[in-house]
């Protein structure tokens, strides 16, 4: 089985699978500064949020091995607002602030800029190693959901090219090879980037694990005539209450699972709840391009003079999730009281329930 690594460290540069591309070719792209970080987030050559906030931490990284100043008070206040330009690259994925934060603060209690610059590099590699076990972690949980010769829907891409490893959604399918046991995926297009046509089923594929793809449009079909065990996708931003955001197309899958009584679930770890926000109305929704859907493959497909609207994320209210799949076990309702138990330190590896 292989499991693809999409993001590599190399000392003084960071290599980025250029996720566009795929699945035609596998290349990366070599990241010297910030602001090709940067670009990359912005431009998807990066995409899912672990992976969005590894990168974005290497970005910081990169950014300090070039900073002249050796005054302490000048470079933190630089780092603060470089952190600030690398949020604004996709507004959306919570990880990207959260890691961004964790850079920052480790470099708070130190009085020079030599040891802040390696406390930066030192907390970057500790994100990316950390995202890997957490993946993991997910995977068994989910795992759980599930028995062999199984079948579940997924959405987007949540896999381990999304993360430092394995994924969050698909990590129980990467979980469920290594332990002999067969679980197939239904993955859905994902209009309009394709990142389930062109990623997800690419992945699963390579990973000799078992995959059908459909169109978005079919998902209600396949839901009300298929054995579907489970719905598992992943998330961008979780509200404090469970509200989710994740790719566009996601809000109505979440009702049409529940219309055939098939469980949906949301896979995240815990660095994707965003505390600050009381509800998924709060969370901000990036848009993107139009010629995202009136262009194909540089051609204009859609007629001329017409309004585009193109939101690349929607936001699930909880209670059509059947639960919250995490490191530390699958919370389920009440999701303000469970998700607020998991901000306190020194949590267990225990189940949450309602």
């Amino acid at each position: 089985m292989t499991v693809i690594s999409s993001l590599q460290w190399k000392g003084d540069h960071l290599l980025l699978l250029d996720q566009r591309k795929l699945p035609h070719q596998e290349s990366y792209l070599k990241q010297t500064s910030i602001e090709d970080v940067w670009n990359s987030i912005s431009s998807l050559v990066v995409r899912g949020a672990p992976a969005i906030g590894i990168a974005a931490s290497y970005g910081l990284v990169l950014w300090s091995q070039h900073a002249e100043t050796t005054d302490p008070a000048t470079f933190k206040a630089e780092l603060l607002k470089q952190g600030e330009y690398l949020s604004s690259s996709r507004p959306t994925a919570v990880n990207l602030s959260w890691a961004i934060d964790r850079i920052v603060r480790v470099t708070l209690p130190l009085s020079t800029v030599e040891k802040m610059k390696d406390a930066i590099l030192h907390e970057a590699l500790l994100i990316h190693k950390e995202d890997e076990l957490v993946c993991q972690r997910i995977g068994e949980h989910g795992l759980k959901l599930l028995k062999d010769g199984d079948t579940i829907l997924t959405h987007c891409n949540a896999g381990g090219i999304a993360t430092a490893k394995y994924g969050t959604a698909l990590a129980p399918l990467h979980l469920a090879k290594q332990n002999g046991l067969t679980i197939s995926a239904i993955a859905t297009e994902t209009r309009p980037v394709l990142q389930g046509a062109r990623l997800t089923a690419w992945e699963l594929e390579r990973a000799g694990i078992d995959v059908t793809l459909i169109t978005d449009s079919m998902a209600a079909h396949v839901l009300k005539t298929k054995k579907i065990a489970a719905v598992i996708v992943g998330a961008d931003r979780i509200a404090a209450n469970g509200d989710t955001a994740n790719k566009i197309g996601t809000l109505g899958l979440a009702h049409i699972a529940q219309a055939y009584n098939v469980p949906f679930y949301i896979a995240a770890p815990i660095s994707t709840i965003d505390y600050s926000i009381p509800n998924g109305d709060a969370i901000p929704i990036e848009e993107r391009d139009s010629k995202e859907i009136t262009h194909y493959q540089g051609e204009r497909v859609a007629a001329e003079n017409i309004e585009i609207f193109n939101p690349a994320f929607d936001v699930t209210p909880h209670h059509l999730i059947k639960g919250i799949i995490t490191e530390h076990g699958i919370i389920r309702t009440p999701y303000e009281e469970n998700l607020a138990h998991l901000a306190l330190p020194d949590i267990e590896n225990t189940e949450v329930h309602s």
